[in-house]
């Protein structure tokens, strides 16, 4: 398979990039390095890639990137590019979302179109759902997005819908749920964890304490994209939800946090944002029965492998403990997908 992922220097992105590399497909990755988070940490997620003839990388904006060119004779586009996170799409910032998010989107759709691509893959994100009225929440339930960014996100899962129906484009919708892993990005509530119990600074909670979210590992998020993919005969417009299944309050995560490194995490409260929804949990029976997946890493295994790649990154050069029942050698950790 011949693949394009956009946003492919990002978290998952790059992630994707690796697994599809790895799997032996030849990976064309887009990626504008927007300074929503340090670029420099995007150059570090593809650094790796850069040295596979399997994978090149072009450096635009999707917003006017010659995107008929970049797409000609791919299989299949991974549309994972975006502006995310809920707190920074209110007032004046609202403008990058509806270009990266919606505006974006429309020019993948439209030259995939053009180009005769099998199939679009969308990232979309949990967010389409809000304060749902009942969870685990089913695909088919009415979409009630409680920010600007789910509803941008929403805004690419009905242009994807109406490119299938409309004009013969197999596209499948995916919903993530609060993804984590290595490489997530650093202003996201499990880096920041990590940071906080490693350091000892507090950690800044904007949640309330009794928030659930429906956590999913990186791994598993990967595997289902590439499924959502290579799967023939999906009804084009196919929404799917991508949960990890088994949700924990933010006490929760940051008691597990605190037991895997051996000390307790220091928490410094702060004003919940508006657009936070209290609660996500996403029924997966339809991936499962359509693209044969489930999640398979825990979210303890997945904050020990988070933990373990955040240690890596500084070069410990001995052994470290995490309180898991092993001891962790850094020099054989796998910190690819």
């Amino acid at each position: 398979m011949r693949a394009c992922v956009t946003g492919a220097a990002g978290f998952i992105g790059s992630t994707l990039s690796c697994e599809l590399v790895r799997q032996g497909h030849t990976v064309t990755g887009v990626d504008s390095f927007t300074d929503y988070y340090d670029p420099s940490v995007k150059r570090e997620n593809v650094a790796d890639l850069l040295k596979s003839h399997a994978f090149e990388l072009v450096e635009a904006d999707l917003i006017d990137a010659p995107l008929p060119e970049v797409f000609a004779d791919v299989d299949v586009v991974f549309h994972l590019a975006g502006q995310p996170g809920v707190r920074g799409s209110w007032a004046n910032g609202f403008a990058p979302y509806v270009d990266l998010n919606v505006l974006a989107t429309q020019r993948v759709l439209e030259a995939a179109t053009v180009c005769g691509t099998g199939r679009v893959v969308y990232a979309s994100s949990s967010s389409v759902y809000g304060n749902a009225v009942a969870y685990p929440c089913h695909e088919d339930d009415l979409p009630r997005p409680y920010s600007p960014y789910g509803v941008t996100k929403l805004a690419g899962e009905h242009l994807a819908r109406l490119y299938a129906s409309n004009l013969g484009l197999s596209t499948v919708s995916l919903r993530y749920f609060t993804v984590f892993g290595p490489r997530q990005r650093p202003e996201m509530a499990m880096s920041q964890l990590i940071e906080a119990g490693l350091t000892g600074r507090p950690f800044p909670m904007f949640a309330a304490p009794g928030t659930l979210r429906d956590f999913t590992f990186v791994d598993d998020v990967v595997h289902a994209t590439i499924a959502a993919g290579l799967t023939p005969d999906l009804q084009p417009g196919t929404v799917l939800n991508v949960a990890g299944g088994a949700p924990a309050t933010m006490v929760e995560l940051i008691d597990l946090v605190g037991d895997l490194l051996d000390e307790p995490v220091l928490v410094q409260d702060q004003p919940v944002c508006a657009g936070d929804v209290l609660r996500t949990g996403g029924d997966s029976t339809r991936a499962r029965h359509l693209l044969g997946w489930k999640p398979a890493v825990s979210l303890r295994q997945g904050l020990a492998r988070q933990i373990e790649w955040r240690l890596l990154q500084h070069s410990a050069p001995t052994p470290i403990r995490i309180h898991s029942a092993h001891v962790i050698d850094l020099t054989e950790v796998e910190v690819s997908a």
